[in-house]
């Protein structure tokens, strides 16, 4: 038999309509359950557990609702759940206290919520403190890591980090997914509608223009709480990246320094060899007429001792101008900007000047024309009139005195 064969067996665990436990690991055909309960195989391909399926997903049916979320795979209907096995689920206290708590909801009938929402609700709930539990241990697993990183930061922690990123994605890939699957329901008038199972049992069924405010509010409440989970683990995890980006930085920064030990090293070492090239010179078995010399050792030594020094100075301080970086394109032109800053153009500023002795011009000779003897008609027009282009483009005399006001042209009587 292969996976998708009809005559494959299932196991689930029945919660009757008072909450009580039916059948505790009950072995079923997928036949049977299709016929059963009014499903098609692939409803079913959806909640079974040997059949890899890593996108969360609420399916609306007319017999009920199938849900595939982390560790639940069940299905609710209006007075049974169906919890099927998942052998993939590791937390095997998790299950047990979500399986009591839903024994609890369904017992507890003082809720106004029918019998398929309080199951929804229990099993939102239970996926909720899954995904806060194991956002607590990232939490503490992060905070104990990044504390030591700022210690010592060794090739183990290297690897611990790159750990805790991977668990980080894949953790906050499935919150988004569960956030997504009850978004996709929200939108979705016509599948909340066919969530109202008892109401369909007792012959009303709802409508996507019905009043849909009971579920929408329940499924709301959930996605905003995944929505907290799925910020506070974005926030862990630029903390994570920020950590890595430093401790690359770090390393970076020490590379760099073991490659400036090594060049100085280098430096001091041609500045020796060149002091050695000449004292080389005068090891050749050749003629040199400073054998005989009183003082010729001490001054060539001396020398020797010079020339390694201006080597490995000159040396060092070239790598050092090298070493320093800034922001700027190019560090000459920044050095020479700032000694020498850019003045302002010529041309620019005496243009801005004309004009603003036009400008002052023309505004007295406003003043003056209100201050005589006009009327209210004739002042409103002077002072209405736009400014007269030909005035804007007349520049300064050049022979004008500082201090004289320039020619005034008498006003243009009004138009009557």
């Amino acid at each position: 038999m292969t996976q998708l064969s009809p005559n494959i067996l299932l196991r689930c665990t029945i919660l009757d309509s008072s909450g009580s436990i039916k059948t505790i690991s009950g072995v079923f055909k997928k036949s049977e359950l299709c016929s059963h309960h009014g499903l098609e195989p692939r409803d079913l391909r959806k909640i079974d557990s040997r059949v890899p399926n890593l996108v969360p997903t609420i399916l609306a049916r007319r017999s009920g609702i199938l849900i595939n979320i982390l560790h639940i795979r069940a299905m609710v209907k209006s007075d049974a759940v169906l919890l099927f096995d998942s052998y993939s689920t590791a937390d095997t206290h998790l299950h047990s206290a979500f399986v009591y708590n839903l024994e609890y909801n369904l017992r507890l009938n003082t809720s106004s919520l029918p019998y398929e929402f309080r199951a929804l609700e229990s099993i939102l709930a239970s996926v909720l403190e899954a995904l806060r539990s194991e956002l607590s241990w990232l939490r503490i697993v992060v905070d104990d890591l990044l504390e030591a990183l700022e210690d010592d930061i060794d090739r183990e922690k290297l690897r611990m980090l790159l750990q805790i990123s991977r668990k980080l994605n894949g953790f906050l890939s499935r919150s988004r997914g569960v956030k997504g699957s009850v978004t996709e329901v929200l939108e979705s008038d016509e599948d909340m509608a066919l969530m109202y199972l008892t109401d369909a049992k007792l012959g009303r069924p709802r409508t996507k223009s019905s009043d849909l405010e009971e579920l929408e509010l329940l499924l709301e409440s959930f996605e905003k709480q995944v929505e907290e989970v799925i910020a506070e683990i974005e926030q862990i995890y630029a903390n994570v990246n920020n950590t890595q980006e430093i401790v690359e930085l770090i390393l970076d920064s020490n590379r760099n320094k073991l490659l400036t030990l090594d060049l100085g090293t280098s430096i001091m070492t041609l500045g020796v060899s060149a002091a050695t090239l000449f004292v080389g010179l005068f090891g050749m078995n050749l003629t040199s007429h400073l054998e005989e010399h009183v003082h010729a050792f001490y001054i060539m030594s001396v020398i020797a001792y010079i020339m390694a020094a201006v080597v490995t100075v000159g040396g060092l301080r070239l790598l050092a101008r090298m070493r320093r970086i800034g922001l700027s394109v190019d560090g000459s032109h920044a050095s020479v900007d700032q000694t020498h800053p850019r003045k302002p153009d010529s041309r620019l500023v005496s243009h801005a000047r004309a004009w603003w002795w036009r400008e002052n011009q023309f505004r007295a000779m406003q003043r003056e024309q209100l201050q005589q003897g006009l009327s209210m008609p004739e002042r409103r027009t002077v002072s209405g009139d736009p400014l007269d282009p030909a005035e804007l483009n007349a520049g300064p005399s050049p022979h004008a005195q500082p201090g004289v006001a320039a020619p005034r042209t008498p006003p243009k009587e009004p138009a009557r």
